[in-house]
């Protein structure tokens, strides 16, 4: 068990909740988290937004009664947590496009944050509906950030300038990503997002198809090369 250190509203959809563990997570990791007894029956799997050795943050978005149960929480609660699972995002050098969709922003963060503080030049773009968050937040962590409400942004990204692309978000935009970078010299990395029940592989909830047969989200993904879960 862990002990929630803040959970702050954003506004009313997001939330940031923040948590006292020991970690050494990569971006692109999830944990799986729960904060009741019974019901619901699984626990929810959530990127980490941000980390230290100490604490962990997760940006959550409310949409099912597991969200809703995360967000009561209040300072010295006690949460379960396990983690970290799954794949992280690569280690990189050279100009980097992070997109994000929603909540989908969330793995992207961390990702940005590490690229930046090598030296990479990191470019956001993330679009969402309702209303805009973390234009401060998103703005530390990189060179350019074009952040839009109610508006798609693939169409708006000149993919040719960059050598990496990470992208998490609704499948359309993840998938619009790939068809726009295949004839660029930009390697495409997903983050895919998907039901799972346990997390550790075990259960098979998450399987997708991909190019090279199904796989597991939690297990060989989350993060997956454009051109393997695409091409």
């Amino acid at each position: 068990m862990a002990k929630v250190i803040e959970n702050i509203k954003i506004n009313d959809q997001y939330y940031l909740i923040k948590i006292r563990q020991k970690n050494k997570a990569k971006a692109g990791q999830f944990y799986m988290l729960r904060s009741w007894d019974m019901y619901p029956v699984l626990s929810r799997p959530i990127s980490v937004y941000d980390r230290d050795d100490e604490s962990l943050s997760f940006l959550c978005k409310l949409k099912g009664k597991g969200t809703e149960l995360l967000h009561k929480l209040k300072v010295n609660d006690e949460i379960e947590i396990e983690g970290p699972y799954g794949s992280s995002f690569p280690n990189v050098k050279g100009k980097i496009a992070m997109i994000g969709g929603g909540i989908g922003i969330a793995p992207l963060y961390y990702a940005a944050k590490l690229n930046k503080d090598i030296g990479n030049e990191v470019d956001i773009y993330f679009s969402l509906r309702g209303s805009e968050i973390l234009r401060d937040e998103l703005e530390s962590v990189s060179d350019n950030l074009l952040l839009k409400v109610n508006e798609r942004l693939t169409g708006k990204i000149d993919f040719n300038k960059y050598d990496y692309i990470f992208v998490c978000g609704p499948e359309k935009m993840m998938e619009d990503a790939y068809k726009d970078t295949r004839n660029t010299k930009a390697k495409l990395y997903i983050s895919a997002e998907n039901r799972m029940g346990c997390g550790m592989g075990i259960c098979y909830v998450c399987t997708c198809k991909t190019k090279n047969g199904n796989k597991l989200v939690c297990k060989d993904g989350p993060i997956f090369k454009g051109e393997d879960f695409y091409g």
